[in-house]
């Protein structure tokens, strides 16, 4: 059987019915294929996307990378996992303007009304403003974890505003190819990334990530698989919204005779979901349910954000982002 990369081979340039062209990694229909409609081409791109805008390719390059966070109305996770994430990336292109939007527009508010003003704005906003003081490129980089339901948001932003400049991309998450077709494994990446710790006897550690109803909930399963390709049988996923959730984990645990549970936010940030689901003193709360259940229990609140680790892999992302925007 053809392989769907080869069948989907690069092709020299794009129909000029859309004029966008995915950068590597990403692929494109073969040239062989006549007049493909639009729907087709947009289907086929996938991984960095990028844009150029055939009627401003006059104009002077001014540039800018705007960093798309879910954000969070805990101050010290701001400064902790998204500031320091987006100051990394920031110190990696000294010569573009970087400024980080918020997509939850209910945290915006939040924040506005909890420290009387608020310093981000909604990607809409900001690329609103990126205009009127004349920057022309721009380099979307994300902080999503999945190519969930929030990335998605990232990708609909990118459609709506790419014919408003020069030339715009849009980078991968944290977690997008996964090893097959000669690519490289993201999630592998990532979970030799986590400050995990080390395997004791008797001791399983539960990693709490988001979930999302959007069929790349699939994604945690590939986590998983990858955990058990490194020999953590001990660390296991489970969601807060998705599945697997953590009634899937708890009973088997205890039949495995596990006596301690370690709780960790498998999060950008360790926010609301992490301090309250997670490690709450409330009845409903992971960590009492599971010492109701007989566990010890240690809760462990660090966003993946707070990692050098992880901040240096969100900086390959945006450098992969920005490389397609310039060249």
């Amino acid at each position: 059987m053809k392989s769907w990369k080869k069948f989907l081979a690069v092709s020299a340039a794009c129909s000029s019915m859309l004029l966008c062209t995915p950068a590597d990694a990403a692929y494109q229909l073969n040239e062989e294929v006549a007049n493909p409609p639009a729907a087709l081409q947009m289907a086929t791109q996938i991984g960095v996307l990028k844009y150029d805008n055939p009627n401003m390719q006059a104009v002077a390059n001014k540039d800018a990378i705007v960093v798309l966070s879910f954000g969070t109305t805990f101050k010290d996770q701001r400064a902790k996992a998204i500031d320091a994430t987006a100051n990394a990336i920031a110190a990696a292109h000294p010569n573009a303007k970087v400024v980080t939007a918020f997509t939850s527009h209910i945290v915006i508010k939040h924040i506005a009304e909890n420290e009387g003003k608020c310093d981000y704005m909604t990607p809409e906003q900001t690329l609103e403003q990126l205009k009127r003081e004349g920057y022309n490129r721009v380099a979307l980089v994300s902080l999503d974890v999945i190519p969930g339901m929030e990335y998605k948001y990232d990708v609909a932003l990118f459609h709506e505003y790419k014919t408003q400049f020069k030339a715009m991309t849009l980078a991968t998450p944290l977690m997008y190819w996964q090893g097959q077709e000669d690519q490289r494994d993201d999630v592998m990446q990532v979970m030799q990334s986590l400050h995990l710790p080390a395997y004791k006897k008797g001791t399983a550690i539960l990693l709490m990530a988001h979930g999302t109803p959007d069929p790349s909930n699939a994604y945690y399963s590939v986590m998983q698989a990858k955990l058990k390709a490194m020999k953590r049988n001990d660390v296991h996923i489970y969601t807060v919204e998705g599945w697997p959730r953590l009634d899937d984990w708890a009973g088997k645990l205890k039949m495995h005779k596990v006596e301690k549970i370690i709780l960790m936010p498998l999060m950008m940030v360790a926010g609301d979901h992490a301090n309250n689901d997670m490690a709450g003193d409330e009845e409903d709360s992971h960590k009492v349910i599971l010492q109701n259940m007989g566990f010890k229990v240690e809760s462990r609140l660090q966003g993946l954000g707070e990692s050098k680790r992880i901040r240096d892999i969100f900086v390959e992302r945006a450098n992969e982002a920005w490389d397609a925007l310039v060249n």
